[in-house]
């Protein structure tokens, strides 16, 4: 029986750190521990020491002063993380939630949704892509709650 790959590495911090070494090779061909730092807003020392536990996990390739890719392992699950992201960001600006609480919600919401949970609102912010008055009827009770 073959092994799905895991969607989330297990460790919150974990999965953010993947999904900004998968963001900034992304963005510029590299990851390099200051990149990381000034992303995730932390210490240097503390970027190294979490590469070096994500060499272990077999999730990056950390080579000291040369820069961090991801395994093949360590894109599916970064992958799968922005994808979620992605998709709970498009759910909830449907609804015309400010940014800085989509932000903060999906943040916490994006580590912790079920691979059911989310096909379900993958299919349900479809249906509100393709059915507008459904959208409008939704919207309508929300405001009024």
């Amino acid at each position: 029986m073959s092994q799905r790959p895991k969607r989330t590495s297990g460790s919150v911090a974990m999965d953010d750190y993947l999904e900004q070494i998968y963001t900034l090779i992304e963005q510029k061909g590299y990851a390099r521990p200051i990149d990381i730092s000034v992303k995730l807003g932390i210490s240097q020392a503390s970027v190294t020491n979490m590469l070096k536990r994500l060499d272990a996990e077999g999730l990056v390739c950390h080579i000291k002063y040369r820069g961090t890719t991801l395994t093949e392992q360590g894109t599916q699950i970064a992958s799968a993380i922005i994808r979620r992201h992605a998709t709970l960001t498009e759910f909830l600006r449907l609804f015309k939630i400010d940014e800085e609480t989509i932000y903060k919600d999906v943040e916490g919401m994006e580590h912790h949704v079920s691979k059911d949970t989310l096909a379900a609102i993958e299919v349900l912010t479809e249906e509100l892509q393709s059915n507008p008055e459904w959208l409008k009827k939704i919207s309508a009770r929300l405001e009024n709650s």
